[in-house]
């Protein structure tokens, strides 16, 4: 990110604000805030990226402005979890098939979402 002057402590903040934003699903806010250098696949300290957190949250509108903002699908946080297994874990149907349709790996992470889907009778979501 271009900090652009900023401290340690103030690009934490920023970074903290978009995250949040991704939970909500504001995806204009988000937008705006990557339109001014915050990287699509920026990461919070527990290695969550902007995708990770609006897939997981449901928001499909967020995730497919993520995506066209060139954010990648397959990039997993520190627990190894990829955000397609996670839109699988909490039943995020449209979010899985916004996820499918941009190429996310099936295979990657754990539980992978191949894994989770069975796990939680999902398995119609993966088109299989």
């Amino acid at each position: 990110m271009n900090a652009g002057g900023l401290t340690p402590e103030q690009v934490g903040r920023v970074v903290a604000l978009a995250m949040d934003l991704a939970r909500e699903g504001d995806t204009k806010q988000l937008g705006e805030f990557i339109d001014h250098g915050l990287p699509v696949n920026v990461t919070d300290p527990a290695g969550n990226t902007l995708l990770m957190l609006a897939a997981y949250h449901g928001h499909a509108e967020t995730v497919r402005d993520l995506l066209a903002r060139g954010a990648d699908p397959n990039l997993r946080n520190a627990r190894d979890q990829a955000p397609i297994a996670g839109a699988l874990f909490k039943g995020e149907d449209e979010v899985v098939t916004v996820l499918r349709q941009a190429g996310a790996d099936l295979d990657a992470g754990t539980p992978s979402a191949r894994v989770a889907a069975v796990m939680f009778g999902r398995e119609y979501l993966l088109g299989e």
